[in-house]
This record gives C-alpha cells, sequence and structure tokens, in this order.
C-alpha cells in the first residue's frame, strides 16, 4: 500500500509536459470552438453553426485587413530573407573594418522594447516626410525581422568548413556557381527557418505596424485591436481559424522540405566521402 502511494507522489516529467501543451493550445482550441457559435455576443456557446465561415468574407474592413496582413508579411518575409541571407553569407565569409559592429548592431532591434522601435521607425519616416502606407509597414517589418534571419542563417552556415566550396572553385566554379550550386543548399534549412520566423513575426505584430501604419493600410491585428471595446464577432474567431489551418499547413510543409533538404544533403555528402557536421558529431559519439 505504502508502494502504490509513493509511486502515486513520484514526479512524473510526461504530466508537467502534457499540462504546458494543454496550458499553451487551450485558447487557439477556444478560438476554433467559438467560430462554429451560433451566438453574435460570442460570449456563452449556444449551437453549432457554420454560417460565420461564409459571412466573413462579406466582411469587407475585415477581409482588407486580411490581406493587407498577408501582404506585408509575405513581402516583407521575402525581402528580409534575400538580404538576411546576403548579410549572413557576407559576415561569414569576408574579412572588414566594421564587421564586429556591425555583429553588434544586428542585436539592437532584438533587445530594445518593441515600443522605442516602433517609435524610432516613426520619427524616421517624419523626418523623411514620408506618409504612412503599405510601403512604411513593409520597411519597418523588414527591419525588425531581418535580424532574425541573419542569426539563424549564420548559425546554419557555421557549422559547415570551407572545404565543400574550396573543391566546387578547385573544379572550375566561379563565386556565382559556388554559392548557387553549392552554399545556398547547404544553408537553405536555415534560410527557411528565418524566414518562418521572420513570417511569424510579421503577422502578429501589433506595436510597429500600429505607428507605421496609414489609414489604408490596417492589418488584421490592429483591426482586431480596434474591435476589442466594442465586442469581437463570430467571423473574427472563423477568419483566426482559417490563418492557424494555413500557418499548420505551411509548417508541416517547411518541416518537410527541410527534412528532404537534411536528406538530400547527407546523401550527395556520403557519396563524396565528406561528412556534414551532424554525421561527424554522431560519428564521434560513444
Amino acid at each position: 500500500m505504502e508502494e502504490s502511494y509513493e509511486e502515486s507522489r513520484e514526479f512524473h516529467p510526461l504530466a508537467v509536459g502534457y499540462a504546458c501543451l494543454i496550458y499553451l493550445f487551450l485558447p487557439i482550441l477556444v478560438v476554433i470552438l467559438f467560430s462554429f457559435n451560433s451566438s453574435a455576443r460570442n460570449i456563452m456557446f449556444e449551437h453549432f453553426t457554420l454560417e460565420w465561415h461564409g459571412r466573413m468574407f462579406h466582411n469587407r474592413q475585415l477581409m482588407e485587413a486580411f490581406w493587407n496582413t498577408i501582404l506585408v508579411a509575405f513581402a516583407s518575409t521575402l525581402i528580409a530573407v534575400v538580404i538576411g541571407t546576403l548579410c549572413a553569407v557576407g559576415l561569414h565569409k569576408f574579412q572588414f573594418k566594421l564587421k564586429q559592429t556591425i555583429n553588434q548592431a544586428l542585436y539592437i532591434p532584438i533587445v530594445i522594447p518593441e515600443l522605442v522601435f516602433a517609435i524610432a521607425m516613426l520619427v524616421f519616416f517624419t523626418s523623411l516626410n514620408v506618409e504612412m502606407s503599405l510601403f512604411t509597414l513593409i520597411v519597418s517589418h523588414v527591419t525588425f525581422s531581418m535580424p532574425f534571419v541573419v542569426i539563424t542563417v549564420r548559425a546554419r552556415i557555421a557549422g559547415f568548413g570551407q572545404s565543400i566550396e574550396e573543391a566546387a572553385r578547385d573544379l572550375g566554379a566561379n563565386e556565382w556557381h559556388t554559392f548557387y550550386r553549392v552554399t545556398l543548399p547547404m544553408i537553405l534549412p536555415g534560410v527557411i527557418s528565418g524566414g518562418m520566423l521572420a513570417l511569424t513575426i510579421s503577422l502578429d505584430d501589433v506595436v510597429v505596424s500600429y505607428f507605421t501604419a496609414g489609414s489604408d493600410s490596417t492589418t488584421l491585428p490592429l483591426k482586431i485591436l480596434g474591435m476589442v471595446k466594442k465586442g469581437i464577432s463570430p467571423d473574427v474567431n472563423a477568419l483566426s481559424t482559417l490563418m492557424i489551418i494555413g500557418t499548420v499547413g505551411i509548417l508541416f510543409c517547411s518541416t518537410a522540405i527541410q527534412n528532404h533538404l537534411e536528406w538530400k544533403q547527407d546523401s550527395r555528402t556520403s557519396s563524396t566521402g565528406m561528412s556534414t557536421p551532424v554525421q561527424s558529431r554522431k560519428a564521434s559519439a560513444p
């Protein structure tokens, strides 16, 4: 009897893990559940209905904010990925005077409060007499998301030596072909991870968007923030459910692509007799 009592009092890490997962995902499940609520007040769940999933497409202001969010997120992510990847490769391969200063400056948009960064961007655009619009919104999102891409790609490229690139150059490849055919495939999983991080940060940003968005460039987080005082209708929950499904789909696709790239790279390096850092760690493990 005492043994069973002692076993019941033992610490179970899996129970704590499950509790944390429930704590994290329960609000998301509540949002999805209330998107099927028949009540327009959306306070108590009454009856199951699919009405709001159709009516959300007829809410013009909500859909405009949604498409602005998608446009800003994908445009800023694409620009941040291109600039961030080139910056990470340049900081890794070349030596110059201000390299250490740039390395430290990359962390400034990350460590400073987001409110301070948003005010700085507002002052910058105002001093240049630039009217707030989608352009200022995209530039601001690129500015605060690009350092995340640089750091992620640098962490990926730091694990590879120069031997593969040197071998490509010895075989007659120029700098562009070496980057496109050798370097980019090696760092592509890191590029995808950095892009996903930048996309996520841009999609749910509120503070920077509040200070740098124009009257005709309201994003979905800003629209929902303005609706909080009057009450959020179930069509917002329906749109949020659609975004959750899309985000999960993108996440699974990016994970599958990264796993495929890892497998392709491992098979390629094993056929050439070279080993990746992952293979080297596995080989040196006892």
